[in-house]
């Protein structure tokens, strides 16, 4: 029997505390995503989304392929998945009523890939993730972000910030129409390194954990079909955190626990889409920016043959020893 029902979608088990640890129930979560439904469903519609579900007593888990009883009025997209080799199912949270539905089913996280339904080849945003070497460490995750801010300028570009909702920031650079894939992708790669040029000590772009030294990892991977988690959405965290829109002026004097369930959605309703005011205009991607990026490796690629090559090194080592 259903608690209550907000535009056709019935809505069970209100009252259950969300995970060990949210202090939060699965009514908090509803209510909040209903708050902010109107500035969260336009960064989920047409992109192929994939969640992270919290059942109770379960381990949370990643949701790409809607279950079987997804009802017939969620929309849907099938894309062919090479890592599992077969078909998958992918909603699309296009209105208000199929965001209600997710959060009926736990979903608690939103990770919408960075390309829209029939504009596969043309990414909207360069996304850099800053990743700190440790969660009490958001305070090196700001610093990196200025570092990210001043190749960008040197660069004439120009990006927002927000929270991840996690222990980092990400930085979202818009991008002219049409501007391809690969481009994206080698510009991110170009800004990555220009950032670790201007301090190594406090960052870097090694992929490869073991490598980083404690330094703030500057992720450029977030390319091409990858996802990253929206703006606005919840994540699977003690006090249920949500990635928020911080002003660059503002990123000294926050901390990703000012933003929860609980307490955002008061911040979206008294400033409205902070997300949208913050963005800048897309700018062009200068040919020298291209140029370098083009010529940088793909970290997962060439970290993939690092880790081989050091396996080689092991195994030999052992042999000899």
């Amino acid at each position: 029997m259903a608690d209550e029902e907000r535009d056709g979608v019935q809505l069970t088990h209100l009252d259950q505390p969300l995970f060990d640890g949210a202090a939060s129930t699965k009514r908090d979560l509803v209510d909040y995503l209903d708050a902010v439904a109107q500035f969260l469903v336009p960064r989920l519609a047409d992109r192929p989304l994939s969640v992270v579900r919290v059942r109770p007593g379960q381990p949370p888990f990643m949701q790409k392929n809607v279950p079987k009883y997804t009802p017939p009025w969620v929309q849907t997209i099938s894309l062919w998945a090479e890592s599992s080799r077969r078909e998958v199912s992918y909603a699309l949270c296009n209105d208000r009523r199929t965001l209600l539905w997710l959060a009926n089913q736990r979903a608690v996280e939103y990770h919408p890939t960075l390309v829209r339904v029939g504009s596969w080849q043309y990414p909207d945003y360069l996304v850099l993730d800053l990743d700190p070497p440790s969660p009490d460490a958001f305070a090196l995750a700001v610093q990196a972000a200025f570092l990210v801010r001043e190749a960008l300028t040197g660069a004439g570009l120009a990006g927002a910030v927000k929270t991840s909702g996690a222990k980092g920031l990400h930085v979202f650079v818009p991008l002219q129409p049409e501007t391809s894939m690969a481009d994206a992708a080698a510009a991110t790669r170009a800004i990555a390194v220009r950032a670790e040029r201007i301090d190594p000590e406090l960052a870097t772009t090694a992929f490869i954990r073991e490598d980083r030294g404690g330094k703030v990892f500057l992720d450029s991977t977030r390319a091409g079909g990858a996802t990253v988690v929206a703006v606005y959405s919840p994540r699977v965290r003690p006090g249920v955190p949500v990635s928020f829109p911080v002003a660059w002026d503002d990123l000294g004097s926050v901390s990703p626990a000012d933003f929860t369930v609980r307490t955002a959605a008061p911040l979206v309703a008294a400033s409205g889409d902070r997300w949208a005011g913050l963005m800048p205009a897309p700018r062009r991607l200068p040919a020298d920016l291209l140029t370098e990026g083009h010529a940088i490796p793909v970290a997962r690629v060439q970290a993939m043959h690092e880790g081989k090559r050091r396996a080689r090194a092991r195994r030999a080592e052992d042999a000899a020893g």
